[in-house]
């Protein structure tokens, strides 16, 4: 018998900028003029059916008009396209195209766009570049740290993926009035869960500039990227790869996931995780993690930014309950919850352990509240 020893030790740096400011597309061809993207010359767009014609299609002609070889490639807009088939048919056509490893994948859109373009970029040619162009408040705070890529699919969400960091991300604020009232809302979910797990003073500005924020005045609008960004930075880069700290950016999406799937997506995420974080603060109180006053703190300011706190009646409750089993958070078949504690800060149950079994007849007794 005989062994042959394989090593490979390696040391990488995924380090990137993450640029905060109106109207990046001209920045973007600048950049990639000097090399973001190194000596790449092809680029696959890939958007969604909405932001094509806001922003896709902009950026397209630029690139050509900078002597780029450059294709958009579409798929239709919603949480509900997030799967494997529609990853499948974006290679098939990048495929098609003659795209091979010689080329860069830029994301043009939200969250949803992020997570499919940056899935692709890991496996297409078995890895090439990829950037990101954010272009709503839920991508700023959620998609544009961390490097989380992945796909749904109908028995669990985000769990078919990889960790892949992006060469730049770009958060045009500009892009954000081109958006419905809704859907800024829905970004402030993951701005106030953010708050919540790691700022108490951020919270409180969120309070104070709510009216500010939601009619995307440029000052506040800033503050809040930069906050997003400073505080997913902060717990991504002791745990990028989920072993642990990092699962606290899971707060409220045990119920909110659930939700947001069991409603068939008629709940955009940020309207779904709200509602979970509206179980998760009843749930602290319940626990003593929380007082009465700092519970209804977190409620009234989802309120002040338009969003739910309540189940909608449509939602049917036992199907929801199943649902909680498929959070990816789940062990040995029992939920676990991440739990916050006060306003700032999250539970840690034991060293390096940042959620806690939670028994479903408290779980159903808090959705019952809901």
């Amino acid at each position: 018998m005989a062994i042959f020893n394989v090593e490979l030790k390696k040391v990488v740096d995924d380090s990137y900028e993450i640029e905060i400011g109106f109207g990046l597309e001209d920045k973007l061809i600048s950049d990639l003029k000097n090399g973001l993207a190194g000596n790449m010359t092809r680029f696959s767009i890939i958007t969604d059916s909405i932001v094509k014609d806001l922003y896709g299609e902009k950026i397209l002609a630029k690139l050509k008009d900078a002597g780029y070889n450059a294709d958009l490639f579409v798929f239709e807009a919603g949480e509900k396209q997030k799967t494997r088939k529609t990853k499948e048919e974006i290679e098939d056509a990048m495929l098609a195209k003659g795209y091979r490893r010689d080329c860069c994948i830029i994301a043009v859109g939200g969250g949803v766009v992020t997570d499919l373009a940056g899935f692709v970029a890991g496996t297409f040619g078995r890895g090439i570049p990829f950037i990101n162009y954010a272009t709503t408040l839920l991508a700023a705070a959620d998609a544009s740290v961390g490097g989380k890529t992945a796909v749904d699919t109908p028995l669990a969400t985000n769990l078919i993926g990889l960790f892949n960091q992006p060469r730049k991300v770009y958060i045009d604020i500009a892009a954000w009035k081109t958006l419905p009232l809704r859907q800024i809302s829905s970004g402030l979910a993951e701005t106030v869960k953010h708050a919540c797990i790691a700022d108490e003073e951020f919270f409180r500005y969120l309070k104070e500039h709510m009216t500010e924020i939601l009619d995307i005045e440029k000052e506040a609008c800033e503050h809040i990227a930069k906050e997003n960004c400073k505080i997913k930075y902060n717990i991504v880069m002791k745990d990028e790869l989920e072993s642990g700290l990092r699962e606290v950016l899971n707060l409220g999406h045990t119920v909110g996931r659930a939700i947001e799937t069991v409603s068939d997506y008629r709940l955009l995420h940020g309207e779904a995780l709200s509602i979970g974080l509206a179980a998760e603060v009843r749930l602290a109180h319940k626990m003593g993690y929380m007082t009465a006053a700092q519970m209804n703190d977190v409620l009234s300011l989802l309120e002040q930014a338009d969003l739910p706190v309540t189940i909608p009646d449509y939602i049917d409750r036992e199907a929801l309950v199943k649902k909680l089993y498929t959070d990816k958070k789940v062990r040995n078949g029992r939920l676990r919850f991440v739990i916050q504690k006060g306003i700032g800060d999250i539970v840690e149950f034991e060293n390096g352990v940042f959620a806690a079994p939670v028994e479903e007849s408290l779980a159903k007794e808090i959705i019952s509240e809901l």
